[in-house]
């Protein structure tokens, strides 16, 4: 792409990937947080599935947090 408001590719392959990366951490940290809480105090399989919902959200709400300071860091357009 020419001009000056073009996207810049370099740049957004870098967040896309590391978004991939540390979403799929966080996301995997979250469901194994959630089992084992759960587990070891023998809350049941519906407290078990909750618990993995809330920790899921946490980590999404980490994810958005990660992803826009990785956007300021690494300006998406030229």
């Amino acid at each position: 792409m020419s001009g000056k408001n073009g996207i810049n590719i370099r740049n957004l392959t870098t967040v896309i990937s590391l978004t991939i990366l540390v979403g799929s951490e966080i996301f995997g940290v979250a469901l194994a947080a959630a089992w084992a809480i759960a587990g070891w105090w023998n809350l049941g399989i519906m407290v078990e599935r909750g618990l993995m919902g809330l920790f899921s959200l946490v980590g999404l709400y980490g994810l958005v947090v990660f992803l826009r300071k990785a956007v300021s860091v690494e300006p998406l357009t030229r």
